[in-house]
């Protein structure tokens, strides 16, 4: 299935338990053929009218996978999660394949590092990054937060006293801080993109971005 629209290509997604199954109905939401396949007969039938196919099958059965068309396939996304072992080997068995990215999830740091190691492509901590995300949430230093794998984060932010009433270029934050404001979301109005003469309010909510620890420190400068 290769040279199709990736916004629209059919994705193979592995495992269709929680997060397995999310993933596919978000596919399907977007407009993407979903072929959905779990060893478990009785959760494949469970999905058999949300996906476009689904298909029980041993995935960590290279032969097995081949017989379904996986290697047809640009995009796969492995959900299985607790048996690690069929995790590994089916994420190997894609890549033996040829399928060119292959998103897998990880329950653990170690976990993550084996993924990568035989070929994932992409590799997710769902409930790591969602207690991450949900803990910056609580504190209320963030109305939301993002961080990437490879220390840079954005935020979505309260805009800090020592900006009100200043223009970004007065204020000098990417200088002083090392984040930079990306762009400002006004009460009642439209979100504008950030410039040096945009002039910041005290209620102004901002999307702020840069490496993972500055943009924490800046967040939590709201009060200052």
């Amino acid at each position: 299935m290769g040279n199709t629209d990736p916004l629209t290509a059919p994705v193979l997604v592995v495992g269709l338990g929680r997060f397995g199954s999310a993933v596919a109905r978000s596919l399907v939401r977007l407009g993407h053929d979903v072929l959905g396949v779990d060893e478990d007969a009785q959760l494949v039938q469970r999905f058999a009218s949300e996906f476009t196919h689904v298909v029980s099958a041993d995935t960590t059965d290279t032969e097995a996978l081949r017989q379904i068309g996986a290697e047809q396939f640009d995009r796969a996304v492995v959900g299985i999660g607790t048996d690690i072992e069929a995790s590994v080997l089916t994420v190997l068995s894609l890549v033996e394949l040829g399928v060119s990215e292959v998103w897998a999830k990880a329950i653990n740091a170690k976990h993550a590092r084996i993924l990568e190691r035989v070929g994932a492509t992409h590799v997710v901590r769902p409930e790591s990054a969602m207690g991450e995300r949900v803990a910056h949430m609580v504190t209320g230093a963030m109305i939301d937060y993002i961080e990437f794998d490879d220390g840079f984060s954005i935020a979505r932010t309260r805009a800090p006293k020592l900006a009100a009433g200043r223009t970004l270029l007065e204020s000098q934050l990417r200088a002083r801080f090392g984040v930079t404001v990306v762009g400002v979301k006004r009460r009642g109005e439209d979100f504008t993109y950030a410039r040096p003469e945009t002039s910041i309010a005290a209620s102004d909510e901002l999307i702020v971005s840069g490496p993972t620890r500055k943009v924490e420190t800046f967040c939590a400068l709201r009060n200052e």
